[in-house]
């Protein structure tokens, strides 16, 4: 890569969250394999990230390249509007046998944030069509993230979030305390009591509850009780209202259950699916659901639901996403996602004594050290490349989602330099 490409970057390509006039400089990738990331400068680091969380099985896999390869030679798009072929045929088979039970229609889109916001339309229109549109807000807890586009920015974080800036221009929702009891801890049943007061009060006017199971993710990473989303799930079903999960983050197996609904059992009503659906090769994203509520939707005064995006089930990146399902369901990944959740616990444990971490917490693979205060996000990333490694952190986070397949050598690389760039930042 040419000083004048990387000068071009810089002047005319506007990266995610980053100012044109005083751009964060950017690292120049000129290929990836397994777990690294190669830069034009020679160097060699570390991905920690999974590029966005979704690279689970890692770069360059050769069964995920040669289904790409063999569908591209094939048909790489076509229309899905009164077409459709036989990658997003067997998509379907395989996310509805391997999602929570009930959830057997399935709505493809080509990102996370849309698939919220289909989640969002499908309640909505699902009540319209009972003859109940009074039922058009939603409920979700604080320090929540489910996108960047319109609908997902409202049930973001109104106040911690990125989008508050936004507040007037968007739709006005109801929002309940994030839950406080964590992962490992003693259920305290107070927890729930104010989102039970806010479904006891305005559930005639709420359509669902949106919320990220068991991880909230970009809103802090934070990790909640299995106990929060069972009384969650009843509560809803007591109040009428619908129960949307969104698992773009935590799906296919991040915090050790093929899905994060799983640690507590509950199967909901609508369920957002992304990232990691193909392995991190191509954007593509689901919104399943139950037959009662595609039924009713499409029993409704429009005759069907209202939503038809141009790449939907586009077709090389359903058959990616065949293959990455298949290669995780015939990996033993329960055992390589424990295996590095307890490297993580070790490796991440020294800065727990270190005077500027408020927590260090560790799910799956998942990795956080908390710090007190933000960090200087532009020095940090240079020392850890200088360390090797790509960590890109927020706020006071400093986070790791590596990819499944990382080694323990690897692990204690990437938690080492994890400890040392906090310690001395």
């Amino acid at each position: 890569m040419t000083p004048e490409q990387l000068q071009f970057d810089r002047e005319n390509i506007w990266h995610p969250y980053t100012s044109m006039t005083n751009p964060t400089p950017c690292l120049p990738v000129t290929s990836t394999q397994g777990v690294y990331l190669h830069l034009s400068t020679g160097e060699k680091l570390i991905d920690g990230m999974a590029s966005w969380w979704s690279s689970i099985h890692g770069y360059g896999h050769p069964l995920l390249n040669k289904a790409a390869h063999q569908q591209i030679d094939t048909m790489s798009h076509v229309m899905f509007g009164g077409l459709t072929h036989e990658p997003a045929i067997e998509l379907a088979k395989k996310l509805t046998a391997i999602t929570p039970e009930g959830l057997d229609k399935v709505f493809l889109s080509d990102s996370g944030s849309v698939a919220v916001e289909v989640a969002i339309k499908m309640a909505f229109q699902y009540w319209i069509s009972k003859g109940l549109s009074e039922k058009n807000r939603l409920l979700t807890v604080r320090n929540g993230y489910h996108g960047d586009t319109f609908a997902a920015m409202a049930v973001c974080d109104p106040v911690n979030g990125m989008h508050d800036m936004f507040s007037d221009v968007l739709a006005k929702h109801y929002f309940a305390p994030s839950p406080k009891t964590k992962f490992d801890q003693q259920w305290d049943p107070q927890d729930i009591s104010q989102l039970a007061e806010l479904l006891s009060k305005h559930h005639q006017h709420i359509a669902a509850l949106i919320l990220e199971p068991i991880v909230q993710g970009a809103g802090g990473m934070r990790f909640y009780s299995p106990e929060y989303l069972t009384q969650a799930k009843r509560l809803c079903e007591e109040f009428n209202v619908l129960l949307i999960a969104d698992e773009i983050a935590t799906g296919f197996g991040r915090t050790g259950k093929m899905f994060a609904c799983d640690h507590a059992s509950i199967s909901p009503d609508i369920l957002c699916l992304g990232k990691a659906l193909t392995g991190g090769y191509i954007s593509l994203a689901a919104t399943l659901t139950t037959t009662e509520i595609a039924n009713t939707i499409s029993d409704g005064g429009a005759g069907c639901f209202m939503h038809g995006p141009t790449f939907m089930g586009n077709p090389l990146a359903c058959a990616v996403a065949n293959a990455s399902i298949d290669l995780l369901l015939a990996s033993d990944w329960k055992s390589q996602v424990s295996s590095i959740e307890q490297q993580l616990k070790q490796g991440l444990e020294p800065a727990r004594g270190l005077s500027n971490v408020a927590d260090v917490r560790c799910l799956g693979a998942i990795g956080v050290i908390e710090l007190k205060s933000p960090v200087d996000s532009v020095k940090i990333q240079e020392q850890f490349k200088q360390q090797g490694v790509w960590v890109r952190p927020f706020g006071k986070l400093v986070y790791i989602m590596p990819a499944y397949i990382m080694q323990p050598a690897i692990v204690q690389r990437l938690t080492a330099a994890m400890v040392e760039v906090v310690a001395n930042h």
